[in-house]
């Protein structure tokens, strides 16, 4: 895997002060991504065991909320062994952090057995995360009044509550 940029001090991209890593490697190339560089799975760095020592050690500050994983795809295929092993570390060494996760697929069709993007990690990768924003961005339905999202079809999903009732269960920041 490969990343494009770790940012120590985000608030953009979730609730309060976050770790965010921007990975690369995106096949839905949304007209409008902000970030189009990010869709070659070879743009940035290589995603290496420093790598993911500088992102915990950049979660240790009590005044970080929690880690946001985007892109690039972070649900790409070749993007979620490697995810899954930091959200994991990150979930035993900080509990009390949260982590986003932001995709341009979608969790009902993309996500689940049977989805396009749907591997042997990616159930446990979901059950890493607290928060899950899916959807394509939709530049005629861009908003910029959205919190943490670009378009209106973008939904923010409670993955702890949606993995427990088995239907997708949105949170509400302002719909």
């Amino acid at each position: 895997m490969y990343y494009s940029t770790i940012k120590k001090w985000d608030i953009a991209d979730g609730p309060g002060v976050r770790v965010t890593l921007f990975v690369s490697g995106c096949t839905n190339r949304c007209p409008g991504c902000f970030q189009p560089e990010t869709w070659d799975f070879s743009y940035g760095q290589p995603y290496t065991e420093e790598t993911e020592a500088e992102i915990l050690k950049a979660l240790e500050p009590s005044y970080i909320q929690g880690l946001t994983l985007l892109g690039g795809e972070p649900m790409e295929l070749e993007n979620q062994p490697a995810l899954l092993e930091l959200a994991r570390k990150v979930k035993s060494c900080f509990g009390g952090k949260d982590i986003w996760c932001y995709t341009g697929f979608t969790y009902e069709t993309d996500l689940r057995p049977g989805g396009k993007r749907h591997c042997q990690v990616t159930d446990r990768f979901l059950g890493c995360l607290d928060v899950l924003v899916d959807g394509r961005f939709i530049q005629e339905k861009r908003n910029l009044m959205l919190s943490f999202r670009g378009s209106e079809n973008q939904r923010i999903i409670n993955m702890p509550a949606t993995l427990q009732t088995g239907r997708v269960v949105l949170e509400d920041w302002g719909r």
